[in-house]
């Protein structure tokens, strides 16, 4: 018995007719929104603003400093600028009498900084990396001092140091008379006394930036260290602290910038007087000062910027090359 399949084959779509145009396809174009006028006026404004600010107070600023820095100038109208060469920098290093003091006491102060609050910062980033309780309270308590500014941590601290009502005086019972130790008065003791207080701020900030680098430490390190029998001390000296070798550049390269733009604090203690002199309180000085020798103070701050930049250039070259390569 046989039985007959029936094919159904489906109709060939109808031809256009001779002549007749081929309609074009639609191409989906997704969602497009194309930027009015107001938007493109708000959108300059947001990235057209901050950049003339910046130009304008950063880069016009330090090259008219440059420019500045080989002439003499009272501050009085632009004809009084007088080219003069290099006469400030001779006078600079051959004949100021607080040039070479206050180089010494920015080495002092950035030697100070690398050995006492760095150190200090990395202890107690290892003790709060190992998630101790409270350790956000702990944190919130030693960076504060970062967060203050350096005129607010100076008047606290010109509470602290004074010698008829000051803590250290109270404590140790140098507050009654013929007893009095002037902490900020004496050019013995008051750069250590201020360097006490920049301390006390630096440590936060080497804290935190050392606690950063401690969250980025692979944990099968410790794990392969414990397993090998070395202890804690070992652990750290010879597998966690070699991995800190950029955050120890970058804590090298901050505490160096810190050491050159300290200002607020010693000028808010003594503007930089007996034996507190410092680079940047010279620039201040002539700048802004009674005398008002422009040309002088912009010399200083040319010397300034050239050892800031023997820092940072350095320092940039290398992480770039490093970006390169990975």
């Amino acid at each position: 018995m046989s039985s007959d399949t029936t094919t159904k084959i489906p109709e060939a779509a109808a031809a256009p007719p001779p002549g007749a145009a081929t309609p074009k396809r639609r191409v989906p174009q997704g969602h497009q929104r194309l930027l009015t006028r107001r938007d493109r006026i708000a959108l300059g404004l947001m990235a057209g603003l901050p950049t003339i600010l910046h130009v304008a107070l950063v880069w016009v600023t330090a090259l008219a400093s440059i420019a500045l820095a080989f002439t003499t100038w009272d501050g009085i109208g632009f004809d009084s600028i007088q080219w003069v060469g290099l006469r400030n920098f001779e006078e600079l290093f051959e004949q100021n009498p607080q040039f070479w003091p206050a180089v010494e006491h920015n080495v002092i102060w950035f030697v100070v900084l690398i050995a006492l609050p760095t150190p200090l910062g990395l202890f107690l980033a290892v003790q709060l990396d190992k998630n101790i309780r409270f350790s956000r309270v702990y944190q919130t308590a030693f960076f504060l001092p970062v967060v203050l500014s350096m005129a607010v941590i100076g008047f606290v601290w010109q509470l602290v140091y004074n010698p008829d009502t000051g803590l250290i005086n109270s404590i140790i019972g140098a507050n009654e008379p013929g007893r009095y130790i002037d902490w900020i008065g004496d050019p013995d003791l008051n750069l250590w006394a201020i360097l006490i207080a920049a301390s006390w701020r630096h440590t936060g900030y080497m804290m935190i930036l050392y606690l950063a680098g401690l969250k980025g430490v692979d944990p099968s390190l410790r794990e392969a260290s414990a397993l090998d029998g070395a202890n804690e001390w070992q652990t750290f000296k010879n597998v966690i602290f070699p991995t800190l070798r950029p955050t120890n550049t970058v804590v090298l390269v901050v505490t160096i910038i810190e050491a050159l733009r300290a200002f607020d604090l010693v000028y808010v203690f003594n503007k930089g007087a007996e034996g507190t002199e410092l680079l940047s309180i010279l620039v201040t000085n002539n700048i802004i000062g009674e005398s008002s020798r422009i040309g002088y103070g912009s010399a200083i701050a040319v010397v300034l910027l050239v050892i800031s930049l023997a820092v940072i250039i350095p320092y940039l070259v290398a992480t770039f090359r490093k970006e390169r390569r990975a």
